[in-house]
């Protein structure tokens, strides 16, 4: 029986998307790959540049802001092992660097959404595996605004 004075595990979705625990005052990072021959960025990271062929590609952090490029509500549980929340909002973030995540929409009403948003990644529970783990992913909010 797992202790409540303990806090949970959290692992990530999938290993090598995002920094998990960055520092204190530091916001999580996309980790994308670089190519250092044509410039073209790609998330997550890759070792093969789908542009040129080059091998060997730099690893980057990626800006933790961006604005919605595109979104959609989902009112039903998908097929599959989604364990999260119904309706959910995703969609495709722009990134300052020019790369486009996919991601899921936090921290707001569905309807709240709107194209060109301003956005902050953010590490979010996607769901509690069978052991008692906080299965994590990364996820975009709205930005608070900052006088």
């Amino acid at each position: 029986m797992k202790s409540s004075s303990h806090p949970a595990q959290r692992v990530p979705v999938k290993s090598g998307l995002f920094t998990l625990d960055p520092g204190p005052g530091q916001p999580p990072r996309l980790l994308a790959s670089r190519c250092p021959s044509c410039g073209e960025i790609f998330f997550p990271r890759r070792s093969i540049c789908q542009n040129c062929q080059t091998e060997n590609l730099e690893p980057i952090e990626l800006s933790p802001r961006g604005k919605i490029f595109s979104f959609t509500v989902v009112m039903q549980r998908p097929p599959g092992d989604y364990l999260g929340p119904v309706p959910y909002a995703f969609g495709w973030v722009e990134l300052p660097e020019g790369v486009r995540v996919e991601t899921l929409y936090t921290g707001c009403r569905p309807e709240e959404l709107s194209l060109g948003m301003k956005v902050e990644l953010v590490i979010e529970t996607l769901h509690t595996d069978s052991e008692g783990r906080e299965i994590v992913c990364h996820k975009f909010r709205p930005l608070q605004d900052v006088a």
